[in-house]
């Protein structure tokens, strides 16, 4: 390796500050400075001489996925994001007129069922929304254990459907009899859904019904109370006043 460059380096034996001492000329406090900033010159360019090969190549991968990434999302996932939306309008056709088996299994027309989206797109955003129609497809024909593996399947996002995806484990579970897991399932609804008083006002409902068939009262009154003065908006709220007046009554 070729030596060291010491221009502006201060020579050994030299006071960087002081009188002259003999002919010598005074070396001023800057100095110092110049030589750190050499120093530190040197350095990088030791480093970048020992690790050249590794710097390089490691550029190179990162180039390397960068524009992998690019080639996957144009070529691969956009394309696939729109197969699946094409396949699935049909089933959402059926979905919509409430005709929840042909949803989930055979739409018609050539479309792709709820159940084929999942296994086909799972991938894509079409294939996570279609966990969540086929949650609710099973949950209405009485198909509670699998309403409850998609709904849980489901990656829910935004600020609506958080909370509906908490709202049908809760519905599922307690169908299957698991009211503690439906009681916490609805309290996340409830937490999920923050300021929006329909669905926060429905779940909080529901879960003073089942807080109240539990014969946990005061759990349930504490809820009626809530749903009347943090979602008075909702329209479950016009019947809080009932709850509260029936719970108060068998304290």
């Amino acid at each position: 390796m070729a030596k060291k460059n010491n221009i502006g380096r201060r020579p050994q034996g030299t006071p960087s500050t002081g009188r002259n001492q003999g002919t010598s000329a005074p070396v001023l406090e800057g100095d110092d400075t110049l030589v750190d900033i050499v120093e530190v010159r040197d350095q990088g360019l030791d480093f970048f001489e020992k690790n050249r090969n590794t710097i390089v190549y490691g550029a190179i991968l990162v180039a390397l996925l960068i524009a992998g990434y690019f080639v996957y999302q144009t070529f691969v996932a956009l394309p696939a994001e729109k197969a699946a939306m094409a396949e699935m309008q049909q089933a959402q056709v059926q979905f919509e007129r409430d005709s929840f088996n042909l949803a989930l299994a055979s739409p018609g027309n050539g479309g792709l069922g709820f159940i084929e989206i999942v296994d086909q797109y799972g991938g894509t955003k079409a294939g996570n929304l279609a966990n969540y129609y086929a949650a609710v497809s099973y949950l209405n024909i009485g198909q509670y254990e699998a309403a409850l593996d998609y709904a849980q399947s489901f990656d829910a996002d935004g600020t609506l459907l958080p909370a509906m995806k908490y709202g049908i484990i809760g519905d599922a579970q307690s169908e299957l009899g698991n009211m503690e897991d439906a009681m916490s399932a609805y309290r996340s609804a409830i937490d999920a859904a923050g300021e929006n008083f329909v669905t926060g006002g429905y779940y909080l409902n529901k879960l003073g019904q089942l807080l109240r068939s539990q014969g946990k009262n005061e759990e349930a009154l504490a809820a009626f109370r809530r749903l009347k003065t943090d979602f008075g908006q909702s329209p479950e709220a016009a019947s809080a006043d009932k709850f509260i007046s029936m719970l108060e009554m068998a304290q």
